[in-house]
């Protein structure tokens, strides 16, 4: 999803533990999607319960954020609002290629062929309102802070990293960039040895970081160029100009300096284009939200999750991580204020 930038970013690999104390902006779609790609059975089929609802969402945000709790780290998940009516077009094609690999998933299964099955089902992830309300649920039983974008949660993110009330925003999209966030996390939840999408190998999968400043410096370009970049390669928000890919759009920028004279020279347009450039640079997000949590809600977690099937113990074990972590970071952030005094 989103505008591919990897072959032009020079990321920098962090360990969690250089993250202690941070608050992070999660695009909580975006982690979302990955955990329901990634916590799959072999034949790709995601976790469910025994009345057939997807669980590997909440599997996720139970576990894999007690990890990031026991970093150190303090989450605030950003909920997207409601799609701009440029991205209509990008939400259709995607259904038609969920549509397509749930198809090639099913042929897959009944010719025995589990790899190319579990490949195509990761494809086939989808954000439905029982998979949104209960991961709503779970993370507001945990106590951690929600906020509700009036647009994209990208957005939304880059706005509270911009006021400094986060660290960084947290997503697997390089759109992020777009909107203006200094500071960028890549793979916050998926660190670890994964397969490579369509491939047969494994590489290992690291948090990597994204300066919005030193990514600009290195290509020599700024914020707003950026944006007019990426236009020409095509964004949620329009289709791009066929066989312009980032690197001939980033020297065409380069050399024209905004997107009005390089669509005068090679003779294109992208149909409010305007538009598309004020979603990216001027938007305003909402104010409505707080980054700090709440104290978890143990019987209600428990009684959500046994509810989906998952075992109380490990429940509980999971809970007794964060509840631990908490009160050793408050009984840190307790003594530096006190050692403030002296």
């Amino acid at each position: 999803m989103g505008v591919n930038l990897s072959d032009l970013v020079e990321p920098k690999t962090v360990e969690l533990s250089d993250l202690r104390g941070k608050k992070v902006a999660v695009d909580t779609y975006n982690i979302a999607y990955q955990f329901m790609s990634a916590i799959r059975q072999a034949d790709g089929f995601p976790l469910c319960d025994n009345k057939g609802r997807t669980t590997s969402h909440l599997s996720g945000l139970l576990y894999r954020t007690a990890n990031l709790v026991e970093a150190g780290i303090e989450p605030i998940f950003v909920f997207d609002g409601k799609p701009h009516r440029l991205k209509a077009a990008t939400l259709e094609e995607r259904k038609e290629r969920r549509d397509k690999a749930q198809e090639e998933w099913k042929a897959a299964i009944e010719r025995g062929d589990m790899k190319t099955a579990y490949t195509k089902a990761q494809q086939t992830s989808r954000m439905t309102p029982e998979v949104r309300e209960s991961a709503k649920e779970l993370i507001g039983y945990m106590g951690f802070p929600m906020v509700l974008a009036p647009s994209d949660g990208e957005q939304q993110a880059a706005y509270m990293c911009n006021k400094k009330d986060v660290y960084a925003a947290a997503s697997q999209d390089f759109d992020s960039l777009l909107f203006g966030t200094p500071l960028l996390l890549r793979n916050l939840t998926l660190t670890g040895r994964r397969k490579v999408p369509g491939k047969d190998i494994y590489k290992e999968i690291k948090t990597e970081t994204i300066d919005s400043n030193e990514f600009l410096e290195h290509l020599g370009i700024t914020r707003n160029q950026l944006v007019d970049m990426c236009m020409l390669i095509g964004t949620d928000f329009n289709q791009g100009i066929k066989g312009i890919g980032p690197k001939k759009a980033l020297k065409l920028i380069r050399d024209n300096g905004d997107l009005e004279t390089v669509m005068h020279k090679i003779g294109e347009t992208i149909p409010e284009y305007e538009e598309i450039r004020d979603i990216f640079l001027n938007y305003s997000g909402t104010d409505e939200y707080e980054t700090k949590y709440k104290p978890i809600d143990r019987q209600a977690v428990v009684d959500m999750l046994t509810d989906y099937d998952f075992d109380a113990n490990r429940v509980n074990s999971a809970l007794d991580r964060i509840e631990k972590a908490r009160k050793e970071a408050d009984a840190k952030r307790r003594q530096r204020s006190l050692d403030s005094w002296f």
